[in-house]
Order: structure tokens, then sequence, then C-alpha cells
């Protein structure tokens, strides 16, 4: 008799809880039990006695019933925050052994999955978390990376890749969703009426960033899941499963060269196209709600391209959403015909299909969590003392650098969004941002310090990609002061941040001489 799919994850608990046990007993090595739990979607904490697990929230479009038990499981277990991730997945940090199992199965039996989120498996599919509303939109991706999603996780426990598999969608050439430095990436195009997409493969973020190749033909979108059985072919046929450190897709691409890469991907696809039946047909969401405009101007406030119609945006600081805070956004959102909750790449969360006196009343109600400045917005990884392998604390670094802006007084919103990453691991995706910080301890003067290395200059955009330059080395006491002398040099011009870095390369030269560790 063949098994369901929650048949067979309900079925994997209490072996998981067995070697949970084993670990906290000293029984199994943190290594070890890293690379059991993780497929799980479950890690254990520094300190190795307690554990986060991560739900996978398909590509970050949030249902509230969803919600509803994450948030209820957290008032249980007396969780603060949940963790809005740079995946458009949710973590519960600092739980029990037994309390990751209760909420694992209970999730299972509401159609809520942990299953994959970590480990070496495919992970959440990310997409614009505007598409469909967007102005300026090649179309809808949403369903298309739903139904990806949906592919992987119905085989998710067969999986035994060498190391995990990322999938990214964006609606439009802006790729919000970085389709071009990952390990497969579509990316939405419209020419002559008809809607294809450009696919790039082999990129990624991490140790040896790199920007995928792209396929050189353009895609239609029925034929999505072809592309991603080839690219999980090859991985599984070319992966390094003897090298963790060189296990990922862009080594494969390395050893290769990019010619001989998209030879054995074409292979590959051929393969899969004579083999299986894997033809796409998706319905998209239709979007009819009666809008009506405000004139209410926010930072935070995006008009759809539905009239009268808008999205707010809300951004807790490092992703950390305060429970009272989830229950006021859900309490509201329920009251309101259509609205939809979406989780963003950049740990923050869009409340879409409001008409003006709703976004204005979200605005109000959602002010005091912060996101009004693009600084605000910034990234940061969980980091040290949560991260097992962190080596810096970048949530703190990130309230430091927010605080010394706030003693400043200084309000502006001229500084771009900027990425913190406790260790190399590029949890924040700092290479990709136009201010990226990723964190490590340096001998100064003899002393072992806090720094950071500094990247400058990464970009998003269809044929934009561009991983940021590393620029030497930070101390952390110094970051947020280095920051401030950037935008008050920003303030004086009036320049977007790249241009600036362009144009007036003596200013930012002249600073960064005096921040950078000699």
């Amino acid at each position: 008799m063949v098994r369901t799919l929650d048949e067979v994850l309900l079925g994997e608990i209490d072996g998981f809880k067995e070697l949970g046990y084993k670990f906290l007993n000293g029984e199994m090595g943190k290594m070890d039990f890293k690379g059991a739990s993780g497929g799980m979607g479950v890690y254990a904490h520094r300190s190795g006695k307690e554990f986060m697990i991560r739900f996978r929230v398909p590509s970050g479009i949030a249902q509230w019933n969803t919600l509803q038990f994450i948030y209820e499981y957290a008032v249980k277990y007396g969780v603060e925050n949940i963790h809005l991730t740079t995946r458009q997945a949710i973590q519960l940090h600092g739980i029990t052994m037994d309390q990751i199992c209760e909420v694992m199965e209970e999730g299972i039996r509401h159609g809520i999955y942990t299953r994959g989120s970590g480990g070496n498996y495919p992970r959440n599919i990310a997409i614009s978390p505007l598409s469909g509303v967007e102005k300026g939109e090649a179309f809808d991706v949403s369903a298309y990376a739903l139904a990806v999603g949906d592919y992987f996780l119905q085989r998710i426990y067969t999986y035994k890749l060498p190391r995990k598999l990322k999938v990214a969608f964006s609606n439009s050439e802006k790729d919000v969703a970085n389709t071009g430095a990952v390990d497969l990436g579509f990316l939405a195009v419209a020419e002559n009426g008809n809607e294809y997409f450009k696919v790039y493969v082999g990129g990624g973020l991490g140790r040896n960033s790199k920007i995928g190749v792209e396929f050189p033909e353009l895609v239609k979108p029925e034929d999505v899941l072809y592309h991603v059985e080839a690219a999980t072919q090859l991985f599984i046929s070319e992966g390094d499963y003897q090298n963790k450190k060189k296990a990922r897709m862009r080594y494969i691409l390395d050893r290769m060269g990019a010619e001989e890469f998209m030879r054995c991907y074409r292979k590959h696809l051929e393969t899969v196209k004579e083999s299986k039946d894997l033809k796409l047909s998706v319905s998209r969401k239709e979007y009819h709600k009666t809008g009506s405009k405000t004139d209410m101007k926010s930072r935070r406030l995006y008009e759809q391209k539905q009239e009268g119609l808008y999205s707010v945006y809300v951004h807790p600081v490092g992703g950390q959403l305060a429970l009272h805070d989830l229950r006021l956004i859900l309490d509201e959102v329920k009251t309101v015909p259509e609205a939809e909750i979406r989780l963003a790449m950049s740990e923050g969360l869009f409340i879409r299909n409001l008409n003006g006196q709703e976004a204005e009343r979200f605005l109000d109600i959602t002010k005091h969590i912060g996101g009004e400045t693009r600084l605000e917005r910034s990234v940061a990884c969980i980091g040290v003392p949560t991260c097992q392998i962190g080596i810096l604390d970048s949530q703190e670094t990130l309230k430091e650098v927010i605080a010394y802006f706030k003693e400043k007084n200084f309000t502006e919103d001229v500084l771009p969004q900027i990425h913190i990453s406790g260790c190399p691991n590029s949890c924040s995706a700092h290479e990709i941002g136009e201010i990226g910080f990723c964190g490590k301890k340096m001998k100064v003067q003899g002393e072992t310090k806090d720094a950071f290395e500094l990247h400058l200059g990464g970009k998003l955009g269809m044929g934009k990609t561009k991983l940021a330059d590393y620029c030497g080395d930070i101390l952390r006491e110094s970051l947020p002061e280095f920051l401030y002398e950037i935008g008050l040099e920003l303030s004086k011009t009036g320049k977007d941040f790249y241009d600036w870095t362009e144009e007036n390369r003596p200013q930012l030269e002249e600073i960064l001489n005096h921040y950078i560790i000699k």
C-alpha cells in the first residue's frame, strides 16, 4: 500500500526525536546531529540545549490559518518573536526537542511542513513578494513557483543531494528574487505579447559566490518543471558528495566552465523531456476588489497595478516580529476582505490588496514596528549567540547601527538597505547588497577583535546582476560611525548611493582609508 506524504513524514518523527535526545545526552556530536536535523527543518542553538524549527511557507504566500497556527504554538512555548527569514520562511527559536516534535507533528496534520527546509534538500521557492500586483511586472509568477514548490514537497523525503538546492522566480527585470545568483532562477519576460522565462543556472551566494549562466533560449512557462528536474539531475550526477565545502552547484560550473556546464545541462534537459511528462498547467489568481485612492505618502506604501489598491510593507528590525505585533496584524487582516500577507526576502512582509482607507489603517497600526527608511529595512542573519557556526552577532550589530542614527537624529532616507552576515555563509545575501558586511575575528595590534568584511556595489536586475566588491575590513565598533559618515555625504550631494560611489570615488576612498583596518 502506497503511503501518503503526511504518513511518511509523521512516521519519521519518533526516530528524529530519538536522535534529538542522543544529541542532548552527549551520545551524538554536533555536526552529526546537524546532518540529520537539517532535513527535518531543525537546527540546534549554539548552547546545544535549545532548538530552532523552520516552517516552509510556500514562496512566502502566508495563509492566515498558517500564521495563526504558528502564533498559537509560539504563545504556548513562551516564544517572544517569530523570525521572518530571507527565504520567505518562518522560524521559531529557543524551544525544546519535545516542543519541536509536537509542533512538527501538528503542523503536518494542518498541512504546514518543515521537512526539507534545511539540510541537503530543495529549499523554499523564492519569489518577488509583489508578484501579481506590481506595476510594470512581466506577469505573475506565483502559480509557477507554487507548482515547483509542491513538486519538490511531494517527493521531499526521497532526495539525496550533495547540498542544498535553491530555486527562485522573479516577476520583472528588477529581479527582486535574485534569480541571477541562485542554483536555478526563472526571470519573467514578455516579448511580442508572449510570456517567457529567462533561465539562469549554477549561481549562488556564500563562499565562492557566483552569478549563474543564462540558458540561451527563452523558456515557455509550461516547461518550467523540465528545467527544475534537469537542474536537479545535473546536481545529483555531477555534484561533489565527498567535499561538503565544494558541494554546491556553482562548483560544478567552476570545474566544467560555462560552455561545458551548459552542454551538460542541455543533455539532462533532453533526457528529462524524453522520459517524463512535466508540462505545467496553472491557474493564476485574478484580483477584482474595488479600490479607492489615498493621498497618504509613505515609503512603506506601494500602489498596485489594480486601480485604487495598495500594498503596505512591514519590517521588524532583523526580521524579529514580536508576537503582539503578529497578533495585531492577524486580527486586522481578518477584518479586511481579500487582504493577503506575503513574506519578503528582506525579513519583512507585505499586506496586499488593500483599498486606500485600509492601507492608511495598516500604515498607522504598524508604524511603531519600523521600516520607514531603507536603513531600517536592513537585513541581518540570526548570528551569534544563536547560530552554531556564526562568528559575530549580526542582529545586535544592526540594532547598534539603527540606535546610532537615532541618537544623531538622522532620519533622511539616503542610505541603501545594508546586509549583515555573521559569517561567510551569506544568510543575509551580503554579496548582492549595495553595502554588505560579513563577520570575522581579526588580530589587531595583538588583540582579537570583532570585525566585518566590507562589500560594496552589489546589484540585482536582468542583465545587471553584479556581486559586490570586497573593500577591506572594518572593526565592528566603528561600523555605525562609518555608515553615518557615508549618510552625511549622501545627504550633501543628494545622490543615490550607487551613483555616489561611481562619481565621488575620492570622497569614498577618504572615508574607507579612515575606517579600513590596515
